[in-house]
């Protein structure tokens, strides 16, 4: 299918990075309270998943230095690494190559009870695959309908959706990159690519703009999210993760094993009120 009969199928809303407001800030002194909220929250819903069933999947997409790294890491902070995976995507491999483009996807999805977050995506395709001449104007034409059958096969086989890119401004990207330049920490993260690509910066953005209209569906709706300030970018997604995968499951703790309490009885004594 042609971009142009996506479109003309799915009757997308125009969507312009343009219109996105990057002024959005937090109060300093809510952060820290926001994000133990939503931690624990995370933690919650995963213990929650161990019993339900349910299974959640984060996309992170975004400019290079926008964030995702750092709010991926508030959620592995308080995440427990068995039920819990973060994968990062870098190029396909020759033997990836080889296969449909989202098979590589397909054996990373998360298991019944747990969650997956891709530090960059399947989206590769519709953004540094299409720009940099990756892959043929076919293959990324026909990939935006290819991806939301994608997803709407992993929504109705019972995985809630997030997906979210964070957006920044040439100007913040620079900044950044200059941080990162005098800090030992994280100068490794710069590359060659990074400022190569900011040169291409317009072909991206009709890049993102075309796969937030074409893939932003009721299922899987993309939430771009502005990220000038860090911490508001962090609480906005977090709460945009915690709210999704939250909806319709009991968080509260299930009951402790009736032969357990009564061997815990027989070893303390006195055992909690709540039990």
């Amino acid at each position: 299918m042609s971009v142009k009969a996506a479109r003309k199928a799915k009757k997308p809303k125009r969507f312009q990075l343009a219109g996105v407001a990057l002024d959005k800030t937090i109060e300093r002194g809510k952060y820290d309270d926001a994000l133990a909220e939503q931690q624990l929250l995370l933690r919650k819903i995963q213990q929650a998943y161990l019993a339900s069933g349910d299974r959640g999947i984060v996309v992170f997409e975004g400019w290079d230095a926008a964030g995702k790294g750092g709010t991926i890491r508030r959620m592995s902070a308080v995440m427990d690494p068995r039920g819990f995976k973060v994968w990062p995507i870098a190029a396909p491999t020759d033997v990836d190559k080889a296969r449909h483009f989202l098979y590589r996807f397909w054996e990373r999805v998360p298991p019944v009870g747990a969650i997956s977050v891709f530090d960059r995506s399947w989206y590769g395709r519709v953004l540094v695959e299409r720009v940099e001449g990756l892959a043929s104007k076919a293959e990324w034409s026909r990939a935006y309908r290819e991806i939301n059958e994608f997803e709407r096969m992993l929504a109705d086989d019972g995985a809630r959706i997030v997906k979210v890119f964070l957006h920044i401004s040439p100007e913040e990207q620079l900044k950044r990159f200059e941080q990162r330049l005098h800090d030992p920490m994280k100068r490794w993260k710069l590359t060659y690519e990074d400022f190569r690509n900011r040169d291409r910066r317009p072909d991206y953005e009709a890049a993102v703009e075309e796969m937030v209209a074409l893939t932003s569906t009721d299922l899987a709706p993309w939430h771009v999210i502005p990220a000038e300030d860090k911490k508001y970018a962090r609480i906005t997604a977090l709460r945009l993760i915690t709210g999704t995968f939250a909806e319709g499951v009991e968080l509260e703790a299930p009951p402790m094993d009736a032969e357990a309490i009564a061997l815990a009885r027989a070893v303390f004594g006195s055992l909690p009120k709540d039990l």
